[in-house]
């Protein structure tokens, strides 16, 4: 039959969907078969043959048809996993019920009457109505369904290589099979590597499109804040019902870390192949982070039996959570596993970088987000992975191209997403002391960015682009600047020397920080100045040898620690202070922040386009919620601390149940002003001045800025070397307050992230599924759909 034929019968078997009130039985195979047998039409024909409008319209007008579509065109794949699917008929029918079954899911998940009609079990329905007997143990639809998928996706010359020897032995056993031989790729767990099938990797593609759309439920839900509530489809699929949970994990793992989009190493090899393995390559990366959407703070997990798991998984390890995804992806143990896995990444991550240098001669990639979430969930699931990634520079492979993206997405506000959870990878990995000692190595890589030139290291590339992100990104970040900073306290106790450009935008920050309008217009300013405050005591009684620079920074800069320790703190000089806010909006004064030329290459950060579609984001935590204290001590190890009750917020006390005390004692230090908002009280100001870290630079200056005079005056020297050459040689051994324990806050799980990743993921893959428009134009609760 011609496909234009095909297009034409199938259209009109929807439209007598549509009209027919009376419902259609089940057993009436001439008018279902029509959806599926002869049809050669693609998901995106079936998109544009089934308007959502007339899906509504069955679902409203008769329910009982559009059920008994589903039951049929689940029997289907059901028939077609058991019988391994040989003929190309059995393959094209397959195709058909999952490509129809992709474009109604949302339109069911979307009505909360019949959100739970995939896991009602269906009386005789889909078996031939072979009488009562079968129905007490009849499986929910869903289940079936989803079963169905992962035997289809371990389908001999359908989605994976047939080991048949030749014609003449019988087919492969769809049960009997074991599908762990049949791994799509090498790579964790698997030496073997298949050859590349443009077939097979479409089956597969369409098939897991179909699972991806089966998890979207989770996008019809609006987010609650106790978390713990699973996706019931994602947990059934990676339970033990699911014999195929390994092979899949593993196939989905290694076909994301193996990808390669360069083509082979050859600039341009791109243009020549069209490369087929990218889409399978993207929807593998969605369907795994949403299998290991798991709340790791919420989770006290029963016991899994672990004897499956062969050898790339670690034995020796508690029984993970019931997820087998989340429990295999936290017990994966070997170096050459972690380094495969560690090495595609970095690999992808960067690809968006290198084709500045040859413009077009690799492939672009665009699902860097995915990637990210990817390895988050790699680090908070597996802590033997984080500690792998720290043990080596390989890490600074994972900075630069996180660094980059938070720079190049700063002014775009349709990327908000993207910049939190650069952030918080950062985070994480700043609560190790290992990532602030990575960051001494130096930078030599060239990334074209929009940031000014430095000769340095990597501790100086992360700052100058936090710098940029913080006096140059849109006011929506403004929530990160605490998590900015955070990140700088946590490695400041490691960094051996920083460059004079890096020195100068920490004392901009400082200086823009202590304005007395920003420090009073909002409760929590004060905390930024602490943040810096610390960053340099870190330094100073640390890592005083290498760090001329900043000390020399400090000493030109003093007047703005001075004016610090003389914060006015009556009432007319906050009124003051906050009238001359009402004059300067911006949130930070660009002047004084010494651009200079910006790198070679590099092309500013652009806003979003007009009209560009974002999805809302819940609220992230605070950074109180979002980290806990933790003091180093002697030996380097970490204890925790519980915060004082009496410590206030500015200290930056963040313990369980803590910050609210203390922020309630903030709120009964200010007063509500005539229009119910926050204004600040001298009490209020008092009760955090106090507490600023100032004794030690005050302590440095009174020594440094009389001996360093000294030298101008002597020498009649206005040349900065000589100076800095002095600070190099100088010592302030014995004169300094005795150091002060490391303080480092480790991110620490919550179910309020949980959450934000939950959104975030969810957001990523409504957006980048647009061909077919999956979810566009459906009823999505879990975010708002925005338009820039």
């Amino acid at each position: 039959m011609g496909s234009a034929d095909s297009k034409l019968n199938f259209r009109k078997a929807v439209i007598q969907l549509t009209t027919k009130t009376q419902p259609v039985e089940a057993t009436d195979d001439a008018f279902w078969d029509q959806f599926w047998a002869d049809t050669a039409t693609s998901v995106q024909d079936v998109f544009a043959l089934v308007p959502a409008a007339e899906i509504r319209a069955v679902r409203e007008e008769s329910p009982s048809n559009l059920a008994t579509l589903c039951y049929k065109a689940v029997e289907k794949l059901v028939q077609g996993a058991e019988s391994g699917c040989h003929s190309e008929k059995e393959k094209q029918v397959v195709l058909n019920c999952s490509r129809l079954l992709t474009r109604v899911l949302p339109y069911i998940f979307e009505d909360p009457d019949w959100r739970g009609f995939f896991w009602s079990t269906v009386p005789g329905a889909g078996r031939g109505g072979q009488g009562e007997e079968e129905d007490e143990n009849a499986r929910p639809l869903a289940e079936s369904l989803l079963l169905a998928i992962a035997d289809l996706l371990f389908c001999p010359d359908f989605t994976v290589h047939s080991h048949r020897r030749s014609t003449v032995d019988s087919a492969e056993d769809v049960h009997s099979l074991d599908s762990c031989e049949y791994i799509w790729e090498a790579g964790v767990g698997f030496a073997h590597s298949p050859q590349p099938n443009y077939t097979h990797d479409m089956n597969r593609m369409e098939l897991l499109k179909l699972l991806l759309t089966c998890f979207s439920e989770a996008m019809y839900l609006p987010p609650a804040p106790e978390s713990g509530s699973t996706n019931p489809w994602v947990q059934f699929f990676c339970s033990t019902e699911n014999r195929h949970a390994l092979p899949l994990f593993t196939s989905l793992l290694n076909t994301v870390c193996a990808y390669d989009p360069v083509g082979y190493g050859i600039p341009y090899n791109h243009l020549l192949f069209s490369d087929y393995r990218e889409p399978l390559v993207e929807e593998a990366a969605q369907v795994l982070i949403v299998t290991l959407d798991h709340d790791s703070a919420a989770s006290a997990s029963p016991t899994v039996d672990g004897t499956t798991t062969g050898t790339a998984m670690d034995d020796a390890d508690p029984p993970g959570p019931e997820n087998l995804f989340v429990n295999y992806l936290s017990r994966i143990h070997r170096e050459e596993d972690f380094q495969f896995i560690l090495k595609g990444i970095a690999r992808l991550l960067s690809n968006p970088l290198l084709q500045t240098y040859l413009p077009n001669s690799t492939k672009k990639i665009q699902f860097h987000q995915e990637l990210l979430v990817l390895f988050w969930k790699l680090c908070d699931f597996n802590k033997k992975f984080l500690f792998f990634v720290l043990k080596s520079s390989d890490v600074l492979d994972i900075l630069v191209p996180i660094l980059y993206f938070l720079n190049d997405a700063r002014a775009d506000q349709s990327r908000v997403g993207l910049m939190h959870i650069g952030v918080f990878i950062l985070l994480l990995l700043s609560g190790e002391r290992n990532f602030g000692v990575r960051l001494n190595k130096p930078y030599s890589v060239r990334v074209p960015m929009d940031i000014p030139v430095f000769t340095g290291t990597h501790a100086d590339l992360l700052i100058v682009v936090f710098h940029k992100i913080i006096t140059s990104g849109h006011q929506r970040l403004q929530p990160l600047f605490d998590c900015l900073l955070t990140i700088v306290v946590n490695v400041s106790p490691y960094l051996k020397s920083l460059s004079m450009v890096t020195a100068n935008k920490l004392l901009h920050l400082l200086e823009a920080f202590s304005t007395t309008w920003f420090l009073f217009s909002a409760a929590q300013n004060h905390h930024l100045v602490f943040f810096l405050l610390e960053v340099f005591n870190n330094i100073i009684q640390y890592q005083f040898d290498g760090n001329s620079n900043l000390v020399y920074a400090i000493i030109r800069k003093r007047s703005v620690f001075h004016q610090l320790a003389n914060l006015p703190t009556d009432p007319p000089a906050i009124h003051k202070a906050l009238q001359r806010r009402r004059r300067t909006p911006e949130p930070l004064s660009r002047t004084g922040s010494q651009e200079g030329a910006s790198m070679e290459g590099s092309r500013p950060a652009a806003p979003a386009e007009p009209g560009t579609l974002k999805t809302s984001l819940v609220a992230t935590p605070g950074i109180d919620k979002l980290t806990e204290k933790s003091q180093v001590s002697e030996d380097g190890t970490l204890r925790s601390l519980e915060p004082e009750p009496h410590q206030s917020f500015a200290e930056g006390s963040p313990a369980k149940g803590e910050p609210s005390q203390a922020w309630r004692e903030q709120r009964r230090l200010s007063s509500p002003s005539t229009n119910g908002q926050w204004s600040p009280t001298s009490d209020w100001v008092l009760s955090w001045k106090s507490k600023l870290p100032l004794q030690t630079i005050m302590r440095l200056l009174q020594v440094l800025v009389p001996q360093v005079e000294k030298i101008c005056i002597d020498k009649g020297l206005t040349d900065e070397s000589e100076i800095l050459r002095f600070l190099q040689h100088g010592t302030l051994v014995g004169l300094l307050p005795v150091p002060h324990p490391i303080l480092i806050r480790k991110y620490q799980a919550n179910s309020g992230t949980a959450m934000w990743f939950r959104t975030y993921m969810w957001g990523v893959i409504y957006l980048r599924n647009v061909d077919p428009p999956i979810w566009y134009d459906t009823d999505v609760k879990l975010f708002e759909i925005q338009r820039v």
